[in-house]
């Protein structure tokens, strides 16, 4: 199979459908960063972009992006100029649906993954480590509950404990405790 083939295999079935924001914004950084427009994402474009590279690249990111949407929301995005409009509105519209754990371990998740493209390996304790050292000061006692246990986690784990606990913080509770098996 081919890579165009295979990319648009994966955004045919990982289509933007609103619930899934989140899913679906991790998948097209992954094929982005597979496909070396993972740039595209990072830097704010120009109205209109100047060089005939950043203007291309940026139209192939919105192809694959309007690709990867249900028909309601390409319809809804196919006018926009760029890629950068593009992911503002989307973020306006789903990105509520997001805690601000989830968005960091998924923010690191994605930094890890451009460091494994740059071939630098990270063993998943220093992975977990890095996570937890960069949280917000709301979750230092989920940090210090981490160390006491000795709880081994893996990204998805750790990311579903965060969203727990940031939902129990949310709520006043003073202690979050981990759901250790």
């Amino acid at each position: 199979m081919t890579s165009f083939n295979l990319l648009a295999n994966i955004l045919t079935q990982n289509k933007l459908e609103g619930p899934n924001y989140v899913d679906w914004k991790t998948n097209l950084d992954i094929l982005l960063t597979a496909e070396e427009y993972k740039f595209v994402l990072s830097q704010v474009c120009p109205e209109k972009p100047s060089e005939g590279a950043s203007e291309e690249a940026d139209e192939m990111v919105r192809c694959y992006i309007l690709t990867s949407m249900s028909n309601v929301l390409q319809h809804q995005h196919r006018k926009m100029d760029t890629v950068y409009d593009i992911l503002e509105n989307l973020n306006e519209i789903f990105g509520d649906q997001t805690s601000a754990a989830e968005t960091h371990v998924l923010k690191m998740m994605s930094l890890l993954n451009d460091m494994e493209v740059l071939v630098v390996e990270v063993d998943m304790a220093t992975q977990i480590e890095m996570d937890l050292n960069t949280l917000l000061a709301s979750f230092q006692q989920f940090h210090l509950n981490y160390n006491m246990n000795k709880v081994e986690f893996t990204l998805s784990k750790l990311l579903n404990e965060l969203v727990a606990a940031q939902t129990i913080i949310n709520q006043g509770v003073a202690h979050v405790v981990l759901n250790v098996e």
